[in-house]
């Protein structure tokens, strides 16, 4: 891996850790991760192989991402002081962001340096996976879709925590 990769890595998964400690959830708190991963897509997203079964591979992490991206979400508190909403990722949440963020970055220390290469190599063959870039642009895609879709599980639930705080107006005359 390079010093980018790390550096790309260790961010992503800093990013939650970031989120441990009670903040406002703010266009900063949607920004950084989505940047991080616009970098990452940038960096490493080629194209998406088509051909065997490479577009089942890409879906199948996807799905996993949207997953593990909405259970984030789901389990990250907020709630409402004063006029702003405050966000807190819980223990659960953490646990998601590692684990999708980290089964990334172990996948690609497996394949080069642990080993790993000819057993993905036998993998792809007998599932008919193409090439290398079809496992890149998956992984990418999947940390894509985690950021993606745990980042719109939060605005979502956002806006209806400061819905739910706001007075309904009544109105006159209403019977």
């Amino acid at each position: 891996m390079t010093t980018t990769e790390w550096i790309t890595d260790i961010a992503l998964v800093l990013v939650v850790f970031r989120q441990l400690r009670e903040g406002r959830l703010d266009l900063k708190s949607f920004l950084i991760p989505l940047g991080i991963v616009a970098f990452v897509a940038h960096q490493y997203l080629d194209s998406i192989p088509t051909a065997g079964n490479d577009l089942v591979l890409v879906g199948v992490l996807m799905g996993v991402g949207a997953a593990l991206g909405v259970a984030g979400g789901v389990y990250t508190r907020l709630r409402i002081v004063g006029e702003h909403v405050l966000i807190k990722a819980g223990a659960v949440s953490a646990i998601l962001w590692v684990l999708g963020m980290g089964a990334r970055m172990g996948f690609q220390l497996w394949t080069e340096q642990g080993g790993g290469a000819d057993d993905v190599a036998r993998f792809s063959a007998a599932h008919q996976i193409t090439s290398e870039q079809a496992w890149v642009a998956a992984f990418v895609l999947m940390a894509l879709t985690e950021v993606v879709t745990r980042l719109a599980t939060i605005f979502i639930r956002g806006r209806l925590t400061r819905a739910a705080a706001d007075p309904v107006p009544v109105l006159d005359g209403a019977v």
